[in-house]
């Protein structure tokens, strides 16, 4: 067997290999990876989201960037029936659960369990950028 025969083999074997099927829903090498684009993001008052992947998706499951201009925060505390993480990855964070706060820069997380005041906002003089994490009910 000729050696660009054996590539050609190998490279339908690694095609295949890449498509999984979960439900209803067909997950390739496309659409399972998303790099940050500028023309996907959704403004808010104070910055701005881009979400990597909505609830649509996974599921429910979904991961969110949230930038916020300084001291400034997208929304007031309030509480959902799901449980929710932030990732900080620049700037300074303060993050209330349940009337209590805490402060937190990059490489911290926060995590707020189900039915629980909580918010997040930015406390310092930069932008912040944080992740969200989360899994939304899909009924």
């Amino acid at each position: 067997m000729s050696n660009g025969r054996i590539q050609a083999i190998t490279f339908a074997v690694f095609l295949t290999a890449t498509t999984v099927a979960v439900g209803e829903r067909t997950y390739t090498i496309d659409n399972v990876v998303n790099s940050f684009d500028e023309k996907n993001i959704k403004p808010t008052s104070v910055g701005y989201q881009y979400w990597f992947v909505d609830k649509e998706f996974a599921e429910g499951k979904t991961l969110k960037l949230s930038v916020v201009k300084p001291h400034s925060a997208t929304h007031d505390p309030h509480e959902h029936e799901e449980d929710e993480f932030f990732f900080v990855l620049d700037g300074t964070a303060e993050f209330y659960l349940d009337g209590e706060t805490a402060t937190g820069g990059p490489m911290t997380s926060f995590y707020c369990p189900s039915g629980v005041s909580h918010g997040i906002r930015n406390v310092g003089d930069t932008e912040l950028k944080y992740l969200v994490i989360k899994k939304y009910i899909i009924e």
